[in-house]
């Protein structure tokens, strides 16, 4: 039998190892590690790695199959650092992300000559681009051994790692022209990285913009507005968040675990409301920065850049060089403070250059505001681009914001390719990378007449309820004190109960609200040619009315969900999938006699509709033809489904209504939302 010890007491020519990756370890192998391999105790493949040389002769060779993130990420740079300086890196192949399916993270596979040999270069193989299993991954690498310039194959010189800060293993496909930008100081060495606060509670301490009332926004009061990141958007982005920052934080400042432990993490809070440059930490897609205006907070998966005359800098890590450095670092996956301050710092070389960059940025930033402020999510929405022509045909000021949409998305287009032009040019990059940008990375929008249509609908039902006018711009209602005289050219609803019905049961019915408010946008005369164009762009087949009425009913609200993040301001009361009954209310003018009304002036009315119609059903089936009477017996038995429905939730929304219940629109969407989870439509 052979004895174990001996075997680890061996040296031999070749260790080869798929080794453990496990980063949460129990307190002993945690003692262990911090006592022994700390320098590379992030992940026990890295000490694995570390450890496995100790069996492996001079010369010999280590073969590993490891997660990637070894190659680039900081907490690795101690390994990358003792193979890079000690051992050589004879093969490499960077696996497509998936590739081996039995592995639940993104793997490379290697082998390292445990010896250092100065002017000798690796070979490596970057498969990152073709899916489909190891079976492909085996013909790519073949392949590459018979025509070496595939494109992805590469030969390098692990020394010249060392160029870049971090010394990332990724750089071995990065030209000497990429290589040489590192010569130019850092990001870092003249402008600070910070992240943000961190909540550890953002359920409780963020809320979407739209969820809190609007008297309590602001420096000075409960709320303020702050960047919490979001998706791919370069040069502005708005805020969509608000955070509780009420007497200086004091309730994140203070949010504890049961022993008392703080949990938050209120860091940098001196960088508040200062401007910067910021992004997304955490993203697997493209790059994008902007710039941030004084006045806000910010979330830590919002980093900033905090420094003089940012413009500059903003233009260069828009660019499609700064794509390439990033790659360089390991992508976007986990996109750290220290990693961007380690990027050279690029634009600055003189006055000439700062100044045509700054111009740009300038009107880069402008053209991505009017755009963002076009959505009625935007904080500073002001009206919706349908209206704001004065035409009087919507087909005609559709026309209108289809060249607004497009002239902006050409400029800033053309912008952002004159911006790479002069970086390729001033660095010496021709050849490199091409200054064209691909359309499909600019972050504006173009007119999309669907999506569009339905947001003028929601525009719509906005100046319904009120939150929106015909008369003034902007948001003019969502919390504090309601002003009647802002509304005369069309009236919100009295009551803020708006039924939705399979027929026109009601005089605030919302098809007849809304064709009301077609005919004051547009007037009169054009008033049926403008459904019919609205109609036509939602689809479905039927009258304008009809097709209008279909999509109140079926479509609206889950529209309402994906625009406003499942965060509704509009709560649609529902009493199932008959549509036995529905109706919208506004969550900022709800009041604790709300849910009473909707059942006594709604719910009670529509049941004895309901009861009519049968009735009057049931009297026209006695004397109508066979024929007649099969099409009379099919209405009438959705009828009676109906009635049924809506007897079961007047019951429900009975027990609701005998409470008064009183909401706090500080609690947010989401608690609110729970309390009458039995009466409303499920958020999906």
């Amino acid at each position: 039998m052979i004895c174990p010890v001996e075997i680890l007491r061996k040296k031999y020519p070749v260790v080869a190892t798929n080794p453990p990756y496990l980063n949460k370890y129990d307190a002993k192998l945690k003692d262990y590690i911090n006592l022994n391999y700390k320098a590379y105790g992030d992940d026990l493949f890295s000490v694995f790695m570390f450890r496995n040389f100790g069996f492996c002769k001079k010369e010999g060779y280590c073969g590993f199959m490891t997660p990637f993130v070894w190659m680039s990420i900081k907490s690795y740079k101690s390994l990358r650092e003792f193979v890079v300086q000690n051992k050589t890196i004879t093969t490499l192949i960077q696996l497509e992300y998936s590739a081996f399916e039995e592995a639940t993270v993104p793997i490379c596979t290697f082998v390292l000559q445990n010896s250092e040999v100065g002017s000798c270069k690796g070979l490596y193989f970057n498969l990152s681009d073709f899916p489909g299993g190891m079976e492909v991954q085996d013909q790519k690498v073949l392949a590459a051994q018979n025509d070496k310039d595939c494109g992805y194959y590469y030969e390098a010189n692990q020394r010249g790692f060392e160029r870049i800060p971090s010394t990332p293993i990724t750089a071995y496909w990065v030209s000497d022209s990429f290589a040489n930008l590192y010569s130019h100081p850092l990001i870092g060495s003249a402008f600070s990285a910070k992240e943000g606060v961190g909540t550890r509670k953002d359920d409780v301490f963020l809320k979407q913009t739209w969820e809190v009332s609007t008297d309590k926004v602001g420096r000075d009061k409960r709320w303020i507005l702050t960047d919490k990141a979001g998706g791919y958007r370069k040069w502005y982005l708005g805020s969509t968040y608000v955070m509780d920052w009420e007497d200086d934080g004091r309730r994140i400042k203070d949010y504890r675990d049961d022993k008392g432990k703080l949990r938050s993490r209120p860091q940098n809070t001196q960088y508040l409301f200062l401007p910067g440059i910021s992004w997304g930490k955490i993203g697997s897609g493209a790059t994008s920065f902007r710039y941030r205006g004084e006045g806000f907070g910010f979330n830590d998966a919002a980093p900033t850049l905090f420094g003089d005359n940012p413009f500059p800098l903003l233009a260069a890590l828009n660019t499609s060089i700064y794509k390439v450095l990033l790659q360089i670092r390991g992508g976007t996956l986990n996109m750290t403070c220290g990693v961007v301050e380690e990027l050279p710092l690029l634009g600055y070389d003189s006055i000439q250059m700062q100044e045509t960059l700054s111009r740009i940025v300038e009107e880069n930033i402008a053209l991505s505001k009017d755009d963002w402020n076009a959505f009625e999510t935007s904080w500073d929405f002001q009206i919706h681009p349908l209206i704001k022509y004065n035409c009087h045909h919507i087909k005609e000021a559709f026309q209108e914001w289809e060249k607004e949409c497009d002239n902006r998305f050409q400029q800033l287009w053309f912008n952002e390719t004159e911006i790479n032009r002069l970086f390729i040019e001033q660095y010496h990059l021709a050849g490199e990378i091409k200054p064209e940008v691909d359309k499909e990375s600019v972050s504006v929008s173009l007119s999309d007449l669907q999506r569009d249509i339905r947001s003028f609908i929601s525009y719509s039902v906005g100046c319904m309820f009120g939150r929106y006018s015909l008369d003034s711009m902007g948001l003019i209602y969502a919390g504090g004190k309601w002003d009647e005289t802002k509304y005369t050219t069309f009236h919100p609803d009295r009551d803020a109960i708006i039924p939705i019905c399979d027929d026109e049961y009601f005089e605030d019915d919302i098809v007849g609200r809304f064709v009301k408010f077609v005919e004051t946008v547009y007037g009169k005369e054009t008033l049926e040619e403008n459904l019919r164009f609205i109609a036509d762009a939602l689809g479905g087949n039927g009258s304008s009315r009809e097709v209008i009425r279909g999509y109140f009913i079926n479509d609206f609200y889950a529209d309402h969900l994906k625009v406003y993040q499942k965060r509704p301001i509009y709560w649609l009361f529902d009493s199932g999938k008959k549509n036995g009954f529905k109706c919208l209310i506004y969550m900022h003018r709800y009041q604790p006699d709300t849910i009473a009304r909707i059942r006594t002036d709604y719910v009670h009315e529509q049941q004895s509709r309901y009861r009519t119609a049968i009735a009057d059903l049931e009297q026209r089936i006695n004397g109508a033809s066979t024929s007649e009477r099969v099409k009379l017996s099919k209405q009438l038995a959705t009828l009676q489904a109906q009635a049924e429905e809506i007897r079961v939730y007047e019951g429900k929304i009975h027990h609701l209504a005998d409470q008064m219940i009183k909401i706090d629109l500080d609690d947010g969407v989401k608690h609110n939302y729970e309390i009458f989870k039995d009466v409303l439509a499920k958020i999906k």
